[in-house]
C-alpha cells in the first residue's frame, strides 16, 4: 500500500515539475519575442527586417536620429563653405556638431521613406576600423539626410591625381600597399556579413584615408538608397565611374562580391599608376584589361605606367606581385577573380616582404632591388 501511495505522489510531483518547465520555457519565448520585435523608430512592435541577422537587428536601435535644426546650424545653414563635395546620393558638408564631434553631412531631396530609415539603422550597425562609420539619419521637410564621421585627410585620390597633393614620402610603394591593405580589409569585412553587403560603388575617390593614413572605405551601401533609377544604364553613370563597374555590372546590371573584386583591382591600377584609370586606357571600357597589362609588359612599356613619384624605392619582386594581383582582379570573368579574403592575404604578404626587403641597414644602404631594374630584363 505504501509503496503504491508513494508511485502516485512521485508522478504527481513529475507532472508538477513538467508543467512548470512548459510554463517558464513559453514565457521565456513571448518575452524574448516582444524585445525583438522592437525595432521601429519609435519603438512600437513591427515585425523584424526581412533578411538581417537577429542580432544585428538588436544594435539597430542605436543609430542616431539628428534634427534638422542641430545638422543646419553645425554646416552654418548649408553654407557654400561648408560643402566638400558631390557623391550620388547628394551634396556632401562637412560640419561641427554641438558636442564638438566632426562629421560629414550627405543631404538630399527626397520623401520620407521607412525603409531610408531601416536601411541606415542596418549600415550603422557595422562597424570596422578599415569603414567610415554611418553614425545617423535626418528625415525632415522632404530632405533625406545621412551623417558620418569626419575623415580629415581626404580621399586617395586626392592624394594619387586630384588638388592639394601630399608630399612624396606619403605616396612610396610601401604606403600604398598598406592603404591597398586597409582598403581590402574593410571590402573583405562587408563581403563577410551575413547577409553579405556588396559596396556596388567601390572607386578611389570612396577610400579615404584618416590622420594617420588608414584607408576607410566609404560609401558602402549607398547605391542601396538610390534605388533602380541609378543602375537604370550607362547613361545615368559618371564617365569616370564607369571604368571601376565589371563587365557583367556594365552589361546586365549584375552586381556581386567579384563586381567588387573588380573595381579594387581598377583602385590598384590608379595606385600604381598615380594617374586616373580613365587617362591610361582609351574610351573602350570593354577592352581586356588583363591583355591590356600584358601588352605593356611585354613591349616594356611597363615602367611607363608605374608613378614616377615611387622612384626606386620599391622592388623589382614587390611591384611584379602587385601587377599580377591587378591582373587577377581584372579578370573579365568574374568566376576567375579571386575573394577579397584571397586580395587581402596577397596584399599582406607582399606588404610585408616589401618592408624587411626596402628596411635600412648598415650604413644606410637599402636592401633592395631598384625599381628602374623593373621589366628591363630580356624575356
Amino acid at each position: 500500500m505504501s509503496t503504491t501511495l508513494a508511485a502516485i505522489l512521485g508522478g504527481a510531483a513529475g507532472a508538477v515539475a513538467l508543467v512548470v518547465i512548459v510554463i517558464i520555457v513559453i514565457w521565456f519565448c513571448l518575452f524574448r519575442g516582444r524585445s525583438f520585435s522592437r525595432t521601429s523608430e519609435t519603438g512600437s512592435s513591427e515585425p523584424s527586417q526581412a533578411g538581417r541577422p537577429l542580432a544585428i537587428e538588436m544594435t539597430m536601435r542605436e543609430s542616431r536620429r539628428f534634427e534638422l535644426e542641430e545638422l543646419s546650424l553645425a554646416t552654418k545653414n548649408f553654407s557654400d563653405k561648408s560643402l566638400i563635395g558631390e557623391g550620388k546620393f547628394g551634396a556632401v558638408y562637412k560640419g561641427l556638431l554641438n558636442e564638438g564631434m566632426l562629421v560629414a553631412i550627405k543631404k538630399r531631396a527626397a520623401p520620407p521613406s521607412q525603409e531610408f530609415i531601416e536601411e541606415v539603422r542596418y549600415l550603422s550597425s557595422i562597424q570596422h576600423r578599415n569603414l567610415v562609420t554611418l553614425l545617423g539619419y535626418c528625415q525632415e521637410n522632404g530632405q533625406q539626410i545621412l551623417v558620418y564621421e569626419y575623415i580629415p585627410n581626404g580621399s586617395v585620390s586626392i592624394h594619387l591625381y586630384g588638388a592639394g597633393q601630399v608630399s612624396q614620402e606619403k605616396l612610396e610603394f610601401k604606403h600604398r600597399l598598406s592603404i591597398a591593405l586597409g582598403a581590402a580589409k574593410g571590402l573583405a569585412y562587408l563581403h563577410s556579413l551575413s547577409p553579405r553587403l556588396v559596396h556596388k560603388d567601390f572607386k578611389t575617390a570612396n577610400v579615404l584615408v584618416d590622420e594617420n593614413f588608414i584607408a576607410k572605405v566609404a560609401d558602402a551601401g549607398v547605391r542601396n538608397f538610390l534605388g533602380r533609377v541609378d543602375i537604370a544604364g550607362p547613361s545615368s553613370l559618371v564617365a569616370a565611374d564607369e571604368i571601376f563597374l565589371a563587365p557583367e555590372v556594365r552589361e546586365f546590371r549584375r552586381f556581386s562580391e567579384k563586381s567588387d573584386v573588380y573595381s579594387f583591382g581598377i583602385f590598384l591600377l590608379e595606385l600604381l599608376s598615380g594617374r586616373e584609370a580613365m587617362g591610361l586606357l582609351s574610351s573602350d571600357y570593354n577592352q581586356n584589361l588583363v591583355e591590356w597589362v600584358h601588352n605593356c609588359r611585354d613591349s616594356g612599356t611597363m615602367s611607363d605606367i608605374i608613378d614616377q613619384r615611387l622612384g626606386n624605392s620599391f622592388t623589382a619582386e614587390g611591384m611584379e606581385e602587385f601587377i599580377q594581383l591587378i591582373v587577377q582582379c581584372v579578370d573579365p570573368s568574374s568566376e576567375r577573380r579571386p575573394a577579397m579574403s584571397y586580395v587581402v592575404m596577397e596584399l599582406d604578404r607582399i606588404l610585408e616582404k616589401e618592408m624587411s626587403l626596402t628596411t635600412i641597414m648598415g650604413e644606410g644602404t637599402p636592401v633592395v632591388t631598384l625599381g628602374s631594374q623593373l621589366f628591363t630584363a630580356s624575356k
